[in-house]
């Protein structure tokens, strides 16, 4: 599969809430940012956790807007519907994908403030 295949993958994956289907883009050791550099979780047992809870979330849905892919980078534009604690919202993502192998090896994201459709 391609390094955009395998991102498509885990993205479609993650609109179906499919933790097993998610886990199968991701490397063992894999590492996933806040860009630049802060380290949010590392490798399959920390980014399951941090997804199962997120899977939870009952109007979470990720709309791809662009994808660029360079040889094992891929980049994500989308926008994330999500349950914050403020209310149902949106908020802008990029994603950087490093994949390494057929698998997401690391992944940075640039977050946006969130705009609430309906608060609380």
């Amino acid at each position: 599969m391609t390094p955009a295949g395998v991102v498509e993958a885990q993205l479609n994956a993650y609109n179906a809430k499919d933790i097993d289907a998610f886990m199968q883009c991701w490397a063992d050791d894999a590492r996933f940012y806040a860009h630049p550099d802060t380290l949010l979780c590392e490798g399959h047992a920390a980014i399951r956790a941090r997804h199962v809870e997120r899977f939870d979330e009952p109007d979470l849905h990720a709309r791809l807007i662009d994808r660029q892919a360079i040889g094992e980078t891929v980049i994500d534009r989308e926008r994330v519907t999500r349950t914050f604690p403020q209310g149902r919202g949106e908020i802008d993502v990029v994603a950087i994908y490093e994949v390494k192998d057929g698998k997401i090896a690391r992944a940075w994201f640039i977050s946006g403030q969130p705009e609430f459709q309906n608060r609380r």
